[in-house]
Order: structure tokens, then sequence, then C-alpha cells
């Protein structure tokens, strides 16, 4: 479990180094100037991606040591 979490944190970083260098390259190289509410909204959205990714690593471990299923 430790393993895919610190896969899934590595991921996190990566993808949100390809965000900030994406910005940069518009900002700095093509002189294309992001607004601030829409480098606000994708920064949410990678924020979004990363949570669901860790729900989605611990969320079945939990589910089955704290809610027993009762068949």
């Amino acid at each position: 479990m430790i393993e895919a979490i610190i896969t899934a944190l590595i991921y996190i970083v990566l993808l949100a180094v390809a965000v900030y260098l994406i910005f940069w390259v518009l900002e700095a190289i093509a002189g294309v100037s992001v607004p601030a509410k829409v480098q606000q909204l994708i920064w949410i959205v990678v924020a979004l991606i990363a949570i669901l990714l860790l729900v989605r690593i611990l969320l079945p471990r939990l589910a089955v040591t704290a809610l027993p299923v009762f068949v």
C-alpha cells in the first residue's frame, strides 16, 4: 500500500510540474498570457484529479477494514 501511495504522489508531482511548465511556456516563450481565473480553474481541476487518484488508492483498503460487508 505504501508503494502505491508513493507512486501516486510521484504522479501527482509530475502532473503539477507538467501544468506549471505549460503555463511557463505559454507566458515566457509563446507570449500568450493566460488569465488568472483560467489558471485557478486549471489548478482546481489538477487538485481534483489528485484527490480522485488518492481516494481510489485508499478507499478500497479502508472499506475492507472499516466497513465489513454482511451478506
